[in-house]
């Protein structure tokens, strides 16, 4: 098996790519509630659920501990960002939570498929 280092550069590459894809996964979610909506919003969103995964993940807190609390965030950061209603900010979450997890396994079998690709 081979054993990396983990570096602050790759700790921090980690969070800011990973605030990036939850950003576009959040700009998905607004647009399929909300309709057209400014972009640059959902930047303000996916920066501290990534931080709570990288720094969970980093600690090994349990999943069961790690998802209610990157939801929470998720929803607070949508309503803040969004200025929404509740039953508008909980449809966000959820689309959210559910595009992310579809593209990220997309990405995944991807990922998988072209390492073990032949030559």
């Amino acid at each position: 098996m081979l054993l990396q280092t983990v570096t602050p550069v790759s700790v921090l590459g980690t969070t800011v790519l990973l605030a990036l894809f939850l950003s576009v996964t959040a700009h998905v979610a607004a647009r399929n509630v909300l309709g057209d909506v400014d972009p640059r919003r959902a930047l303000y969103v996916g920066p501290l659920p990534a931080v709570i995964s990288v720094v969970g993940g980093a600690f090994d807190a349990s999943a069961a501990l790690l998802l209610p609390a990157g939801l929470l965030v998720d929803g607070v950061m949508f309503r803040w960002s969004y200025d929404q209603s509740r039953r508008a900010v909980i449809a966000m979450t959820l689309i959210h939570g559910v595009v992310s997890m579809l593209l990220g396994g997309v990405l995944l079998l991807l990922s998988i498929l072209i390492a073990s690709m032949p030559g």
